[in-house]
């Protein structure tokens, strides 16, 4: 009836276009007579006359509309109460007119969760999103229903899905208390909204939670209800259902939590971003308190099991940040366990990659970047180092992975340059030609095309083997002539390169584009005569499951070279370490062969470089192909690879790296400095000039192997060291010196702290502590570009 008569005043506007709004009202009169009609006197009740009205009294006519007229105020009032009533009538009927099936929504998770492992089983990273397995009611402990329930919906075993007593009690708190600070749905409303609905904030979608509340609550149990919202919300850093918190948080599954645990997982579902334990502890743990005392105060538990209960030390079980650089081997291994398990849930990945190899190979290529970089115009490298069988043990694919993710270890296809003579070299001893075979350095024309060398100069006759140490072109020109450019390919594909190579006569000096990747598996594949090496980085994949998801199988190798060309082709590579264009990749006591690379106009500069057991390939250039100022493959890269491999011996010896939470950084080794008690020359409270100098008793003292920082790094190490005595003592003829503070070095103690960088040719020590540093982004590698 209500609708009809809106109806007949629209239509009567509309008749009345130019007439006043009282005139359209009265054009609506059959609603207001129906109205007086029926309020009208019963039957046998005297009507008065009109005529018989008293003179002074007027006629009243119109009913309600006259006195609404008489009364404007009540009028605007009436119609201030129907308006909003109106209103909410019809957002009532849309929302239930829209309203969606159960179950219709499946929460966003992103990717699969992936927990990534170093080679000896330490978790380092993880992605995705973690799932966890369904907890059913026979799995959930007690305190975990009774904790969920004390913070979120204190009534949700006695309400039908909508609390009106609940809500009341949010408005008034919100109201008091100046903002938003309660919530008023049930935990019933929070499932049908995580199931069925979307995270607008509208009424519409408000009057939906409780309009799917009420058909859950008379379609599903209590208890049904309650697992299904922990199967799931979301807990935070990527876990959604409790299963897949507790993992990620605590390393256990549900059914194992414990009270302390089932009580912060219960405070994180109200701002599960915001209360992250792994970002921030202290505000969940303070949550979890509240949870408890709430708790205590539904009689689930006593006070004195929650007194008991915040004294129990919590304990996080999640990997550590992820080391920036790691992040491009993450990818890498991301992409692969997809192809290798497909979605399989939840997975772990046991890989190759060794996590102090991997920071010391970032140190290693960003040392020489940041004091090389911006003076020879390089901008850009990056590092593979893989065991003899392919098992990739660190790769470092930039400088910066958060200012670039793109991969140039093994995305990045460039002109290998004189890197590539490896082909040429190897497909002519196959042919018969041996290390001392002699080939003449002259001018040399193929067709149209003309090589040059480097120096624009002739040696003359030359054997093979000094012809690749010193990287002559036109020899390599020549020996690709005379075997064919199509003897080169061949040798090149047996080796692993699967990149475009065309037949012209200038691939033998490398014009062709390759990866870092293939290089380095290419080179590898002559280490241990069996090419091709497949280079991998999983070993094993695990899922719920005890049974791997992936084993790696090592692939059946393709043909052997003969020994004696596998002989030949090392004995010219370890010619270029030793007096070729690679000597400042030499180590002593260390055999190492390698080839270096420089592509035309100095815009590629290779190494790599093969020791009994490792293969290492380094590149370095810019990302737009800019020239670099005359950067070779005998340079930056070569004393990469040099500063590489030294510490990287250190390292597979057995050399463990400091604990990241260790509060003093680890003793140097006997021999490397001099132990306490120190035959010291100086002894005193220093003054901080900068972090690497200090003044003591009226003395400078310039700390061995550290270039120091000033600003806020060195007032933070002068409070650290305020009123405490150090002894120094003279490190070689340099006058620098090397400090003693309570027995522990003061050189590492700063740079393990990140407030200093070490120079070049510090101390093997001090540049480990500096790798430290720098893998967990400690002081100045905080802001520092890596």
């Amino acid at each position: 009836m209500l609708v009809r008569q809106l109806g007949l005043l629209a239509t009567a506007g509309l008749r009345g276009a130019g007439r006043s709004g009282l005139d359209a009202a009265r054009a609506a009169k059959p609603f207001f007579a129906r109205v007086t009609k029926r309020t009208g006197p019963t039957a046998g009740e005297d009507v008065p006359a009109r005529s018989a009205q008293l003179p002074d009294q007027p006629a009243t006519r119109g009913g309600w509309l006259s006195r609404l007229r008489r009364r404007p105020i009540l009028a605007i009032g009436l119609a201030a109460l129907a308006l909003p009533a109106l209103l909410l009538g019809f957002t009532v009927l849309q929302a239930f007119a829209t309203l969606p099936p159960l179950g219709g929504v499946v929460p966003e998770g992103g990717q699969r969760a992936i927990t990534v492992e170093a080679d000896d089983g330490r978790p380092f990273a993880t992605r995705g999103a973690y799932r966890g397995e369904r907890l059913t009611a026979a799995d959930m402990p007690p305190h975990l229903a009774q904790a969920i329930t004390a913070i979120e919906d204190r009534r949700f075993y006695s309400h039908w899905g909508i609390d009106l007593r609940g809500l009341a009690r949010a408005v008034y708190r919100n109201v008091t208390g100046g903002g938003v600070r309660e919530g008023g749905s049930t935990i019933t409303q929070q499932y049908a909204r995580l199931t069925s609905l979307t995270q607008e904030k509208t009424l519409r979608r408000k009057i939906q939670e409780a309009l799917l509340a009420l058909r859950l609550e008379s379609t599903m149990t209590k208890q049904e209800i309650l697992l299904g919202y922990l199967n799931t919300a979301y807990f935070g850093a990527g876990a959604y259902g409790v299963d897949a918190a507790a993992r990620r948080y605590f390393g256990h599954g549900a059914k194992a939590l414990s009270l302390s645990e089932s009580a912060m997982l219960a405070g994180l579902v109200r701002a599960p971003s915001q209360l992250a334990p792994t970002r921030n502890f202290g505000g969940a743990k303070e949550r979890a308190d509240l949870v408890l005392q709430a708790m205590v105060e539904t009689g689930a538990i006593t006070q004195a099991q929650s007194d008991k209960t915040r004294a129990e030390k919590l304990t996080l079980r999640t990997p550590p940040e992820t080391p920036p650089g790691a992040n491009y081997f993450i990818d890498m291994v991301a992409g692969d366990a997809k192809k290798l398990a497909g979605d399989a849930g939840d997975v772990t990945l046991r890989t190759t990659l060794n996590i102090d190899l991997q920071s010391a190979a970032q140190a290693a290529l960003a040392r020489k970047l940041d004091a090389e970089g911006e003076k020879k115009k390089v901008g850009q490298g990056a590092l593979i180092a893989m065991s003899k069988d392919g098992a990739i043990l660190a790769m470092v694919g930039g400088r910066d992975y958060e200012d670039s993710q793109f991969n140039r270890a093994i995305q990045a296809k460039r002109q290998a340059g004189s890197l590539f003579k490896l082909f040429v070299y190897l497909a002519a001893y196959q042919r018969g030609y041996t290390p001392e075979t002699v080939l003449v350095d002259r001018p040399t024309q193929i067709g149209e095309w003309e090589p040059q060398n480097s120096n624009n100069r002739f040696r003359g006759a030359l054997p093979l083997r000094s012809a690749f140490a010193l990287s002559v072109n036109t020899i390599a020109a020549q020996l690709g002539d005379e075997i064919g450019i199509a003897s080169v390919i061949e040798a090149a594909r047996k080796l692993g390169v699967q990149s475009d190579l065309p037949n012209v006569p200038s691939l033998a000096l490398g014009s062709a584009d390759v990866s870092l990747m293939e290089m380095t598996r290419a080179y590898a594949g002559v280490l241990t005569g069996a090419p091709p090496v497949d280079a991998f980085a999983i070993h094993t994949i695990k899922g719920s499951a005890p049974k791997p998801l992936y084993l790696h199988e090592a692939k059946p190798a393709g043909a052997a070279l003969s020994r004696d060309v596998q002989s030949m082709m090392l004995d010219s590579m370890e010619a270029v370490v030793e007096g070729g264009t690679g000597k400042a990749a030499r180590l002593p006591g260390t055999p190492i062969g390698g080839k270096t690379g420089t592509s035309q106009d100095y815009r590629d500069a290779w190494f790599v470089g093969v020791t009994s057991d490792m293969v290492v390939g380094v590149w370095v250039g810019n990302d737009d192909n800019a020239p670099m100022k005359g950067v070779t493959g005998g340079d930056i890269p070569a004393r990469v690879f040099h500063d590489f491999v030294q510490r990287a011996q250190v390292i597979l010896k057995g050399k463990k790296r400091p604990a990241p939470s260790a509060a003093k950084a680890e003793r140097a080794p006997a021999g490397e400095i001099s132990t306490s008690p120190v035959s010291s020359d100086l002894r005193g409270v220093p003054e901080v000039i900068d972090t690497g100098t200090l003044a003591i008793r009226g003395r400078t003292v310039k700390l061995a192997g550290i270039v120091g920082e000033r600003g806020a790094l060195a007032q933070q190490l002068a409070r650290y060291l305020r009123r405490r005595e150090v002894a120094c003592a003279p490190e070689g003829a340099s006058g620098a010196m090397r400090c003693r503070l309570d027995g522990d070095d003061l050189a590492s103690l700063i740079l393990t702290a990140g407030g200093a960088k070490a120079t070049e040719d510090a101390p093997q020590d001090l540049l480990e502590a500096e790798d430290q540093a720098r893998s967990e982004r400690a002081g100045l590698w905080g802001r520092e570009r890596y």
